[in-house]
């Protein structure tokens, strides 16, 4: 059953399969804890604001199945997971909790994106945007870590390259998706770019991880300073991202849409704004075909920033412009970073110098 609260939606030209599920509601990692289940429903929230529902097909997501969870994790670490929630949950690291109800959460999470390509190679919309409890990137193959219990993202670019499809996983979270790049750092099927604050936790995503083996070339970190604001970022994807998946020639988009580098979100120092999302959404979309967009909702920890940031994020999947009001930051960061300011300009050179040996010429 998905979260309610949408009008009904009706066909129209362009459409996005809105996946979300009562399970993703009762994930309960603890009272205070940021990485709460008002997150979800401020997505809905900024859903609605954007007057989308016309494009909004929505649909509850099935479980992964241990065979597609096991292309990415440990199945010892899945079984230990599932037996935490059944005895009652507990801690699982200093940042990350379960409840007993978690791990329906976490391989309903796990299986949205395959769900959500199965649905699409039917040709039930254009794009999806997964509302998904708890986030994915940064759990390991053997390990949850920083609010994240699956790799929902990586489980789901797994089982497209296991077909023999080409992804792109576009990771703009304010901290780098760890897990994400280590499952993918040797492979070539997988063009992993993470832009993001740093240093910052995980404490991963230096220029110098560039992958390994046969993936070489294929992990591309841009490691931003804090106070980064989107004109940095929209010069790191028309000269990074553009450039990078044009020459690999990707078959998917999958989008770690994390939404905590707005510049009111209480846990990081970056300065984007829900239109900077807008933007950046729009662009990545047009890397690949109709039929091949996934974003996966990952941080965002100011619900007024996350339901402006989601709403203006599946307003431009769905081929429509919605601009919020710009959420009040009084006293956070003061003079936001710009791209001519030197820094984040600097970073995008230094990873388009160091990335320019992988191209074709």
């Amino acid at each position: 059953m998905a979260v309610t609260g949408l009008r009904a939606a009706r066909f129209v030209v362009v459409s996005v399969l809105l996946g979300s599920h009562e399970a993703f509601v009762e994930h309960d990692p603890g009272t205070e804890h940021p990485e709460s289940p008002a997150r979800l429903l401020a997505v809905f929230r900024g859903i609605e604001d954007a007057d989308v529902a016309d494009a909004v097909v929505q649909f509850a997501p099935r479980r992964a199945t241990r065979e597609e969870l096991g292309r990415v994790h440990d199945i010892g670490y899945v079984s230990r997971l599932e037996e935490t929630c059944l005895v009652g949950g507990g801690t699982l690291d200093p940042d990350t909790a379960v409840s007993p109800t978690s791990y329906e959460a976490a391989i309903r999470s796990a299986g949205a994106g395959l769900d959500a390509a199965e649905r699409l190679d039917r040709g039930e919309a254009d794009a999806a945007f997964l509302a998904l409890r708890p986030p994915g990137h940064h759990a390991t193959e053997g390990g949850a870590m920083g609010f994240c219990l699956l790799n929902n993202i990586a489980v789901t670019a797994a089982g497209l390259v296991a077909r023999g499809e080409r992804v792109l996983v576009v990771d703009w979270d304010a901290h780098h998706g760890n897990g994400t790049q280590a499952a993918f750092y040797e492979t070539p099927e997988v063009l992993f770019v993470s832009l993001h604050q740093y240093p910052f936790y995980p404490g991963t995503g230096s220029l110098d991880e560039i992958g390994d083996g046969a993936g070489e070339g294929a992990t591309v970190n841009v490691p931003f300073p804090a106070g980064t604001a989107g004109d940095a970022y929209r010069l790191a994807v028309e000269e990074l991202v553009v450039p990078a998946a044009e020459e690999f020639s990707p078959t998917w988009l999958l989008v770690s849409a994390g939404f905590d580098a707005h510049r009111a979100d209480p846990l990081t120092d970056l300065g984007l704004s829900a239109t900077d999302f807008a933007d950046l959404t729009d662009r990545v979309a047009r890397l690949v075909l109709p039929g091949r967009r996934i974003f996966f909702l990952e941080g965002g920890y100011d619900l007024d920033a996350l339901a402006a940031s989601a709403g203006a994020t599946v307003a431009a999947l769905a081929g429509t412009s919605y601009r919020p009001e710009p959420v009040t930051t009084v006293g956070r960061l003061g003079t936001l970073g710009s791209v001519r300011s030197g820094g984040p300009a600097a970073v995008v050179d230094a990873a388009r110098s160091l990335h320019e040996r992988y191209r074709r010429g």
